[in-house]
């Protein structure tokens, strides 16, 4: 029998530095779980929207069980513009 997922609240930020970049937090305006230096890059997160999660849910550009388990574990969600990584960030960072 399949596990059932009680839906989670997801709350979707923009970065006003990094086109198509996004921050999705499992509390509203609490990045207290987002790694300092992943925040000093994301720049200003700009609250776009919010919606209940479950790992069956369609998302256009995020595969939801990853960002359902994000959130439900570490509190936060990174969608990044045609999947740069973070170490890709933080070294185009390091070089301005």
């Amino acid at each position: 029998m399949p596990q059932a997922y009680s839906p989670l609240p997801c709350y979707i930020y923009r970065s006003d530095r990094k086109a198509d970049t996004y921050l999705y937090l499992a509390k509203k305006d609490d990045f207290s779980d987002v790694p300092e230096d992943l925040l000093k890059i994301f720049g200003e997160p700009q609250f776009s929207f919010e919606f209940l999660i479950k790992p069956d849910r369609k998302l256009v550009k995020e595969n939801s069980t990853i960002v359902y388990l994000n959130l439900k574990e570490q509190g936060y969600h990174l969608q990044l513009q045609n999947d740069l990584l973070v170490e890709q960030m933080l070294k185009l960072k390091a070089s301005h």
